[in-house]
């Protein structure tokens, strides 16, 4: 293994710590532990002395120190500064690569993580705004999807000729973007405090079709000083929650028809191992939304959730990335 793949594997890795970090962080109500950015309370780290506390309620009166919250939010900022530093020698080690196809991934890499460090400011300044708090989201399983594409790239063995399933590209496509609009509503449901909204089985409490609320599910709600624990209606949240189950099901039914017709189309293990793979993932991000109902959303089950879809999402993007890229041509 190269030096240049070594760094794409440890960053990879840490993308992944900074996913479920991050989901940490947003489930325990730290996304405002420290009310300003990049620092804490004006200082760089949580503060602790007696002197230092006292300054903290001077400057935020409105938001007492809290330091779990505190410590949970500057952990994942660290997490994340490091995640920056180490895609910006990604960028850096692929501008001296004699190969110039492989420069293209860390580019666009080095500027979504850029655009990831201003969304994690805003997140904070507009006091998780709910759009904000969705885009820091996506961006960050963007950010996770291209960098294990990179890796693949990196990886010539598990690119794989499979002419026998261009037969199912159009479901691949159809799949990909079924799971990705899941994500949006799952992003939706949780930036809004709308995961416990419905706690019956299978859609939602009784009546829920009367209550109904559209137009205000899915406003901006623009204009609030702080969104922190949402500031829609239980109608409009039971909206949101509502919709986001019933893509649960749509994607178990279409994700599932594929990545069953790509384990009989396809001629290689690797690809019957992509299939396999997507087919697991699905099923168990399906177990554990059903898991977060019932229990309540307990922190664990809720924190594997949203890890579990970002890989679901990376699988296809992967998949997809096979379908359509002639082996021996990169990006």
């Amino acid at each position: 293994m190269t030096r240049h793949k070594k760094l794409v594997s440890v960053t990879l890795l840490l993308t992944m710590v900074v996913i479920i970090y991050g989901a940490f962080t947003r489930l325990t109500d730290a996304g405002l532990g420290c009310p300003d950015w990049p620092g804490c309370y004006g200082f760089l780290k949580v503060p602790q002395k007696p002197e230092s506390i006292a300054l903290a309620a001077q400057a935020f009166p409105d938001r007492p120190l809290e330091p779990q919250k505190a410590w949970n939010e500057m952990i994942h900022r660290y997490l994340a500064g490091t995640l920056g530093l180490l895609i910006a020698a990604i960028f850096i080690s692929s501008m001296v690569t004699k190969k110039r196809p492989q420069r293209t991934l860390p580019t666009i890499l080095l500027l979504l993580v850029i655009g990831q460090a201003a969304l994690g400011a805003w997140t904070v300044t507009m006091s998780l705004l709910p759009i904000v708090v969705l885009a820091h989201l996506l961006g960050g399983f963007t950010l996770y999807c291209l960098l294990a594409l990179y890796w693949m790239q990196l990886t010539p063995e598990l690119r794989v000729a499979e002419p026998d399933i261009a037969a199912i590209k159009p479901l691949a496509v159809a799949a990909a973007v079924i799971v990705m609009l899941q994500i949006g509503l799952g992003g939706w449901t949780a930036a809004n405090y709308a995961a416990l909204a419905c706690i019956e089985l299978p859609v939602c409490e009784a009546g829920w079709l009367e209550r109904l609320a559209l137009d205000e599910a899915f406003d901006l709600h623009l204009g609030y000083s702080d969104y922190e624990y949402g500031v829609m209606s239980a109608e409009a949240r039971q909206t949101v929650h509502v919709f986001h189950r019933i893509g649960a099901f749509i994607t178990l039914g279409v994700v599932g028809w594929f990545a069953i017709s790509l384990y009989r189309r396809a001629r290689t293990a690797i690809m019957q191992k992509f299939a396999l793979a997507i087919g697991a993932v699905l099923l168990l991000q399906f177990m554990l939304g059903l898991l977060n109902v019932v229990l309540h959303l307990p922190l664990i089950n809720a924190v594997a959730h949203n890890f579990v879809g970002a890989n679901l999402l990376m699988l296809m993007v992967v998949v997809l990335y096979q379908l359509y890229r002639p082996v021996g041509r990169e990006v």
